[in-house]
Formats: C-alpha cells, structure tokens, sequence
C-alpha cells in the first residue's frame, strides 16, 4: 500500500489529468488535493544532535545501592531517532522482583520511614523535587534520548510538573486525616489512615518521568514502600529519580526500581505475594492480565490506568481555527502517544470540509525531525513494534475507503519517524475509529 501511495502521488503530480478512477485503484485519495506525501525529510536525515547528557545508571536500585541482575543479563535500550543501541541495562526477572519487595517488605517493618512523622517524609520530598529541579536539563534531555519526545515539551512542561507535583503531594503527607464518627450509645468510633505497605508499580513509556511520579510521590507522602518496575524501553530517567530520591535522605530499601520485560519481572511483580497493593498504566490488554495475576495471589488491590480513545468534539457554531489547532494538539501532542488523546474527531456537518481543509493543511506544517531541534514539534515514534503498528492501521484506514488527506507513511529512511497523517470521511465501524491507535493519526469523523 504504501507503494501505491507513492505511484498515486508521483501520477497526480506528472499527470494531472490522470483519471479519478485510476488513482482511486492505487489507494483512495482526498477529492480535495492530490498530493499526499509533501512532508520534507530534510529535519529527519540530518546527522542527530548528541545529546547534553551521560548516561550513569544502567543497574537495578535495591535497597539504596545499584546492582547487576541477579542472572548478570542486561538488555539494549534504544535511541529512537537512529534505532542504534545507547546503553545496555540490568535485566531484572523474578529473582530481582524477590529481592528488591524482600527490601521494601523490610524497610516497611522494621525501617524509619512508615514511623517517620508526615512533616519529615514531606521534608524529604521537597528537598528531592529541589534535586530534580536543579538536575532538570540532564532529566529533559535523558527523557528525550530514550523517549523520542521534543526536548522542549521535556524541559519546559513534564520536568517542571515532577517538581510541581512533588511539592503538592508533599504537602498532603501532614493532612491526611482520619475521622471520628457519631455512633448509638456510648462509644468511641474512630477510622484511621494507615501506610497499606509495599507498593507494587508498573509504569509505562510514554510520559516517563511524569508516570514514575505520578505513582511514587503519593506512594511515598502516605509512608509506603515501593517496587517500581519501569518500561523497558526507557528505564533510564526512573533510575536518575531513583538517586536524586536517594541523595534527599530518603531511606535504603523505601524506593526500589527494577528494569525488566513485563513477562518476567512485570508478571512477578502483579503476581507477588508480598505486594499489598499494585498500580498499572498502560495497555488494557496487559491490564487485564495485571489484575488476573493479582486476583490470583493474594487479591492484593489494583489501580489500572490503561487506554482510551476519546472524542474531540466540534459544533458548528465552534471557531474553526481554533478548533483546529486544539484538535490538532489534541491529537498530534508527544507523537500521539497519549492515552487521552482527542483520538476521534467529531465535526459538525456545516463546518466539515473547511475543518478538514484546515486540518489538513495544519497536519502539513507539522515540523518533524530531530527532537532535540529548535522548533520541531514531533519526533519518532517510541519502537519498530509501536512504529509499525501505526503504519498497520494507516494502511488500514486506507482499506477502509477512509480518505487519506496526508501523510500515510514514514518519514525518512531512518529510525521511527511517522507523517503526520489525517484522515476524513470516517466511519465508526472503522479500525481506526474503534481502536487506540497511539500514533500521529487523526481520524476525522462527521454528525449532524
């Protein structure tokens, strides 16, 4: 398909009078403009930008010290834009999980932290967020060479947000507050919020830093203990939050992270017995898994967080512009690697084609390339598995008799870079309407 894309572009430029129905025999096209695939590859094939960053912590943190793997295995972790192999981390598996919730189970019964007074654990905290402040530019550019993610969007909006939110759930660690309830007759009734101990979580790739937070700031401001299992494809900025954490004060065998694949060191983790509560985001296929595994050892509780696919929805009566570059954002925003991603545009039949015009035509100034590079606002995709699975449902949306408005492709010949790509005359039985498609793929459906 993406072969016939390439002919259908290359005759409707050489022969502008090729017939509709030829062209339409090689892969629909967009009744409005012929030309399909006009995005520049100059940003992508430049020679990448080397990174302001070390990579120093390749290893396990258990119990306050990093470690090999108890089977001395690492695995190779990639730099997105080139697919060229830039660290090599310790892979933990079960002996590794054993180890490290052995850790926190102790530092839970017999460690200071679960006795420390709430005003400490938030000292503690906030003198971590002041670490990752002051480390910030390493963090953004550590989160953009494993992630893929403008350096920018890193350094500007989700490292400044780990301190902000380390700052928020520090303040909460001295408010959490019981209650004394009224009863029949003369008693006393009493609740009391207790830490629930060692904290199992596992967090996915797409917003690292933030994620990793999300789960260990309340964790930690409530007295728990963790086991934190990150993604394997970007361990790195969990093992830096890790130390920083460590360099605050923050007690041996509180804060553990293991590096692993989810059907080893994940599976051991949800499926622990020594686990009191579990925390997962990421796919509802693996979700299910998750909450299978821990119903099935010791009904420990679960929190799921997986993925969507919401709607972005225009009424006629809506700026058009403005609608456009919020759909837009919606959308296009971290690669499309989002699970509340505006995945499904809904437009109002009086305002469709201009909307479909402008969005189109929005899609097309996207700036893609090297995402360490003033101005680009998309880099790669995450993995050949996550890049190939979008090109999967774009040539899918193609087969549907979607229309393809632009792009459809890859972009360059070089690690995992997609067109931005927009789609109209989409129907809610398409693929690409039903299912979460986490790639730059804008899907633009019409109501009345």
């Amino acid at each position: 398909m993406a072969a016939a894309r390439r002919i259908s572009t290359l005759l409707s430029r050489s022969f502008p009078s090729a017939s509709p129905s030829l062209l339409r025999s090689l892969g629909r096209e967009s009744s409005r403009a012929r030309g399909i695939s006009r995005f520049s590859t100059a940003a992508v094939v430049e020679e990448p930008i080397i990174p302001p960053v070390q990579i120093s912590y390749t290893k396990n943190l258990i119990n306050g010290q990093f470690v090999d793997a108890a089977s001395g295995k690492t695995f190779p972790v990639y730099d997105p834009r080139t697919a060229e192999v830039i660290a090599n981390v310790a892979e933990g598996d079960a002996e590794d999980i054993d180890r490290a919730v052995a850790t926190a189970r102790k530092a839970f019964d017999e460690g200071p932290w679960p006795k420390m007074t709430p005003y400490e654990r938030s000292r503690i905290m906030l003198r971590a967020a002041d670490l990752i402040e002051k480390n910030m530019e390493e963090l953004a550019a550590l989160e953009t060479w494993n992630n893929g993610k403008p350096y920018v969007q890193s350094l500007k909006s989700e490292v400044p947000m780990v301190v902000r939110l380390l700052h928020y759930y520090a303040g909460w660690a001295d408010k959490i507050h019981g209650l004394t309830v009224p009863g029949d007759g003369n008693y006393h009734i009493q609740t009391l919020h207790e830490p629930i101990g060692v904290a199992g979580q596992i967090v996915p790739w797409n917003f690292p830093v933030l994620l990793f937070t999300w789960k260990v700031a309340p964790a930690l401001a409530c007295g728990n203990t963790i086991v934190l299992k990150s993604a394997e494809q970007t361990p790195l900025t969990a093992l830096y939050l890790a130390k920083l954490f460590h360099e605050a004060g923050l007690p041996p065998g509180v804060l553990n992270v293991v590096s692993g694949y989810g059907p080893t060191a994940g599976a051991a983790l949800a499926s622990h017995m020594d686990v009191d509560k579990l925390s997962f985001t990421g796919h509802c296929d693996t979700g299910k898994i998750v909450q299978e595994l821990a119903a099935k050892s010791n009904l420990k509780p679960v929190t799921l967080e997986l993925g969507g696919k919401s709607p972005f929805i225009i009424f006629d009566d809506a700026d058009v512009d403005q609608a456009v570059e919020l759909a837009h954002f919606a959308l296009f925003y971290n690669q499309g690697q989002c699970c509340c991603a505006g995945s499904r545009t809904y437009v109002h039949e009086r305002v469709y084609d201009e909307f479909v015009e402008k969005a189109k035509a929005r899609a097309m100034r996207r700036i893609v390339g090297d995402p360490f590079k003033n101005g680009v606002e998309q880099g790669p995709q995450i993995d050949p598995e996550q890049f190939q699975k979008v090109l999967r449902y774009i040539r899918s949306g193609i087969e549907s008799n979607a229309t393809l408005e632009c792009g459809g492709d890859r972009l360059g010949n070089r690690g995992y870079f997609v067109q931005p790509t927009v789609f109209s005359d989409v129907t809610d039985d398409m693929l690409i309407a039903q299912d979460e498609i986490f790639g730059p793929v804008q899907s633009i459906l019409k109501f009345k």
